[in-house]
């Protein structure tokens, strides 16, 4: 039971050390390596060596199809390109396997000791999510030696010879329990490194390891299939078009692992090197040799699982909120700005039609502008919700700040939609219902503020997704523009009633209630700038004179 005890703690180190590795890389570097993706997808070949050199540092392909997935679910890329990155993924996680195979042990003590240092000092910096890199990369090589060392005992058991040859060479069950395992672990990468460990100190014997070798590669397609399940059907197509490669794979070689034993496996130094290089040689083969039908098996795909209709998917509704994009954190931000946007569409569509109410005097259209509201308000909903599922902590500082921005953003877009909302009833109260009209100069002056805000609202949502400094100034000076003309339209309303005009003194309520909520819209329009502005350093503490402020009444200077 002791030795059982150390085998499973083993196990359980490799997998959490593979965790650390891969949380750790997408944290410093999960920006760069999405651009990187984004930015290879030129044809199928760049595809897939950028597939392999995300997953290598990832050292996860599960993690490199989320990333893909999302893209093709975002419409950034294609389907045949996203497959093209997986064959490559396969490789890189392969490549990985290979290396870690190698006696590498004695650098375990030196990764742990220098990433321990870097993540207690440094914690919170690049340097700290390095160390907990290198921790991961320790804890791996550790976990290794110890499986080694707790499987040499194990062997003698009568029990263990028992249950080996019970099994007999049953193929399949092979293939499943090398499936199951990669399920569990959430990683192919450990179970392989587990198994070629196993392999080497004989508890399992090469054949059967070779089978479950392409059984955890099975495993770890359909795990990607299980974490997006309840995503897009565009974005479940290639985890399943993934499933179709491997499926593909397997039926190839496993006939052929009779041939490898008999041909291959003889010139190995060890038999833990002819299962990771059994490993690589099925993903190299899936790879590089069915590159070429990316096209068709994403056709197939395709047929298979359509898209629904356009017309039959609601636009009000959240759909750049992607699940399975949450176990990269950098990634959910740039899904969680999307839908902040499409929250922002819906209330700009809202501020063009609280216009068209107002000439229109349509109180059918008001009644769907009201009810739009109600769509914005669970847009804030659902994305504060989704932030919340985020890690704070696997977010560097500037992801950190931009998690902050969307929060302010939708929270602004969901206030603005309430104030449209008490327009509209105002508007439909004082108003239509009276059958009121507003006096041609009154008209006039509400379309310029009009105009403007609506200017305002998509300069602000020009500043909230792209952080242009030159913009965010330009906003800000629209608030005191703005701030300047709703005073001036105040007082010339006010001239009005003085000189008795009918129209104007029946809006009166109206009109200066109208100016006041738009010049609140734009306020929190503006408010955009702040942000950017202050990260720059180009907001002043306070707005207060840095001279001698006035006295108060009755305490003149003597």
């Amino acid at each position: 039971m002791k030795h059982l005890l150390n085998l499973l703690a083993a196990i359980a180190l490799l997998v959490w050390g593979t965790h650390l590795v891969r949380t750790g890389v997408l944290r410093v570097f999960g920006a760069n390596l999405r651009s990187l993706l984004a930015r290879s997808m030129g044809n199928r070949f760049t595809a897939a060596l950028s597939g392999i050199g995300v997953t290598a540092l990832v050292q996860s392909s599960t993690a490199t199809s989320l990333m893909t997935a999302s893209f093709v679910g975002q419409g950034l890329i294609s389907l045949p390109a996203a497959l093209a990155v997986m064959r490559g993924a396969d490789i890189g996680t392969a490549l990985m396997a290979v290396l870690f195979s190698t006696d590498l042990s004695w650098l375990s003590p030196l990764f742990i000791f220098v990433g321990v240092v870097l993540f207690l000092a440094r914690q919170e910096t690049t340097a700290g999510r390095v160390g907990r890199v290198c921790i991961g990369l320790g804890l791996m090589l550790l976990a290794l030696e110890r499986i080694t060392q707790a499987t040499d005992p194990m062997m003698a058991s009568p029990v263990t010879q028992a249950l080996l040859q019970s099994m007999g060479s049953d193929l399949l069950a092979e293939i499943l329990i090398g499936a199951v395992l990669a399920i569990i672990s959430y990683s192919s990468l450990a179970v392989v490194l587990l198994i070629a460990a196993m392999a080497d100190s004989h508890i399992v014997p090469v054949p059967m390891a070779l089978a479950m070798v392409l059984g955890a590669n099975l495993g770890n397609g359909l795990a990607a299939i299980l974490t997006m399940a309840k995503s897009s059907v565009e974005v479940q197509q290639v985890t399943v078009g993934n499933m179709v490669f491997k499926i593909m794979g397997v039926l190839l070689m496993a006939p052929a692992i009779g041939l490898w034993l008999q041909h291959v496996q003889p010139h190995m130094p060890a038999d833990a090197h002819g299962v990771v290089l059994f490993h690589l040689a099925y993903n190299v083969i899936i790879s590089v040799g069915f590159i070429g039908l990316t096209q068709a098996v994403a056709q197939l795909v395709a047929r298979l699982m359509p898209p629904p209709d356009p017309a039959s998917k609601n636009p009000l509704r959240p759909h750049h909120l992607d699940p399975s994009a949450l176990a990269t954190p950098s990634l959910a931000i740039s899904c969680a700005a999307r839908e902040a946007l499409h929250q922002a569409d819906l209330v700009e569509t809202m501020l063009i039609g609280m216009f068209e109410v107002i000439r229109s005097d349509d109180l059918k259209r008001s009644a769907e502008l009201r009810q739009l509201d109600d769509t914005v308000d669970e847009l804030y909903s659902a994305i504060k919700y989704y932030l919340t599922k985020i890690s704070r902590a696997e977010l560097d500082e500037r992801e950190g700040r931009r998690w902050t921005d969307i929060i302010s953003f939708t929270i602004n877009m969901e206030q603005i939609g309430d104030i449209i909302e008490r327009v509209l009833i105002d508007i439909e109260d004082k108003k239509i219902k009276r059958g009121f009209q507003f006096s041609e100069a009154g008209l006039q002056e509400i379309t310029e503020l009009h105009a403007r805000l609506l200017d305002n609202l998509r300069l602000a949502m020009s500043v909230f997704l792209n952080g242009d400094l030159r913009d965010a100034h330009r906003l800000l000076e629209e608030k005191v523009r703005f701030r300047d003309l709703e005073r001036s339209y105040a007082a010339a309303h006010l001239a009005r009633l003085s000189e008795r005009t009918m129209q104007s003194i029946e809006t009166s309520s109206l009109h200066i209630d109208l100016l006041s909520e738009l010049k609140r819209i734009n306020s929190l329009l503006c408010s955009m700038a702040y942000p950017i502005l202050e990260n720059t350093g180009a907001l002043a503490p306070s707005r207060l004179r840095s001279d001698n402020p006035p006295e108060p009444p009755g305490h003149e200077k003597l």
